[in-house]
This record gives C-alpha cells, sequence and structure tokens, in this order.
C-alpha cells in the first residue's frame, strides 16, 4: 500500500455475517481469483463480495489463505490523506452542521492540516472537475467500475467545456479531465472551498453508481495491509 492507515474509521454500514454465508463467499471468490489475470481486475469486484473477503474470510480460512487474497485486493490502494488528523464525519445520516436538520452524508470527512496532500486512492482516469457549489474545488477519478470524489480542495478550475483544468500552483497541481493519475500520486490539497468548517477532505466513493460506505474500503485496505507485512 502506498499510503499506510494508522487508524480506522467507526464503520456505519457493517452486518452481521454468519460464519456459513462468509465461507461461501470465500469459496467463490477463490474460484473467480484464480480465473483473473492480473490483480488489477480485482477491482471489479461487487461490493459484498469485496467486503466479506476483507472482513471475514481472516476468520474463516487458513490465514495464509485469506491474507494473500486480501493483500492481492487491497495493496495497490493508497490513503487517501498526508499528515491525517481523525476522521470528523462518518458515511450515512448526520445532523447538518448548518441547519442542525438530518441530512445524508454522502462520503466520509477526514480532518488534516489545510494544505495537506491529497492522494489518489487508485490508478484511474479523471473524470471531471469543478469549483462550484458545496463540494468546492473538487474533481473525480473513474477506476474500472469505481468513482472515487475528492471535495473542499485548493485550487480553482480555469478554462470551460472540454477545456477544464484543476490549477493549484502554489500545491504543484494541475489536473485536466482525461488525465491518468497512478495510485498514490498527489491530486490536491486539503483546504475549505465549498460547504464546510474546516479543514478536511470530503471522499466519496461509488460502485457502479451506487454509493459505498469508504469506511468499509479503508477496513479492507487495512487487513490487506496488515497482511502485507
Amino acid at each position: 500500500m502506498i499510503g499506510r492507515l494508522r487508524s480506522l474509521p467507526q464503520l456505519s454500514l457493517l452486518t452481521p455475517v454468519t460464519a456459513r454465508w462468509a465461507k461461501t463467499a470465500a469459496h467463490t471468490f477463490t474460484r473467480v481469483f484464480k480465473s483473473w489475470p492480473r490483480p488489477k481486475a480485482l477491482l471489479g469486484l461487487g461490493v459484498s463480495t469485496a467486503v466479506a473477503v476483507a472482513l471475514l474470510m481472516p476468520r474463516s480460512l487458513p490465514p495464509a489463505i485469506a491474507q494473500d487474497i486480501a493483500a492481492a485486493l487491497w495493496t495497490r490502494a493508497s490513503f487517501p490523506v498526508e499528515d491525517f488528523q481523525t476522521y470528523t464525519s462518518p458515511f450515512g445520516y448526520r445532523s447538518d452542521p448548518y441547519s442542525g436538520s438530518p441530512r445524508f452524508h454522502y462520503g466520509l470527512d477526514l480532518a488534516a492540516p489545510n494544505g495537506s496532500y491529497i492522494r489518489n486512492w487508485w490508478t484511474g482516469e479523471v473524470l471531471w472537475v469543478e469549483d462550484q457549489g458545496a463540494c468546492g474545488t473538487s474533481l473525480a477519478i473513474k477506476s474500472g467500475e469505481w468513482t472515487h470524489i475528492y471535495c473542499h480542495m485548493h485550487g480553482h478550475v480555469e478554462g470551460s467545456g472540454q477545456n477544464k483544468v484543476l490549477v493549484d500552483r502554489n500545491g504543484g497541481i494541475q489536473l485536466r479531465p482525461g488525465q491518468t493519475v497512478p495510485a498514490g500520486a498527489r491530486i490536491g490539497r486539503v483546504g475549505m472551498t465549498g460547504r464546510t468548517t474546516g479543514p478536511h477532505l470530503h471522499w466519496g466513493l461509488k460502485y457502479q453508481d451506487n454509493w459505498v460506505d469508504p469506511a468499509l474500503v479503508l477496513r479492507a485496505m487495512y487487513v490487506g495491509q496488515q497482511a502485507a507485512l
């Protein structure tokens, strides 16, 4: 893993599963895993299977097998924030910091000092760049079936239409739609643009256009990281 996890967020959407179900999911994944030629192809796993493999297999398969599979799945991913401090707001319903009313939060907030670098979670292609609205200066990267979104960054967008470019000159960042970005590459800096009460990265994840709790992915990455030690 390019960026190592020092702590884990609280998991907001974990559902207890029986050991029998876990073994079935593990057996299915092991069979499919052997048929794919490259670890990169594992990025296309369904969310339920990926979570079952990463969270449940270590308790239901021989340790060596479980660790090898978890490591192959997640060690190429990068933790998205340098100088990480703490998780400030989970995925799911929360009290809106402005109005106080319940509102769904489509991501995970990771606090870090203003100006801390943000790293690309997984190799992919820049899908869009923006600097308007609640997300502030932001971008999305497409990696197979996954889309990862980064909000509240430093900088601004220059140009229009197909010629938009996200520019953060002080941070040495310049990204445009269609550009390929490797995992772990610096893609921005933590800021306070858009609708925010403090410096943090709002990190959103979608799989096949459905929102996913990033805490589940970080937990899976942690399992893979430990297996690779």
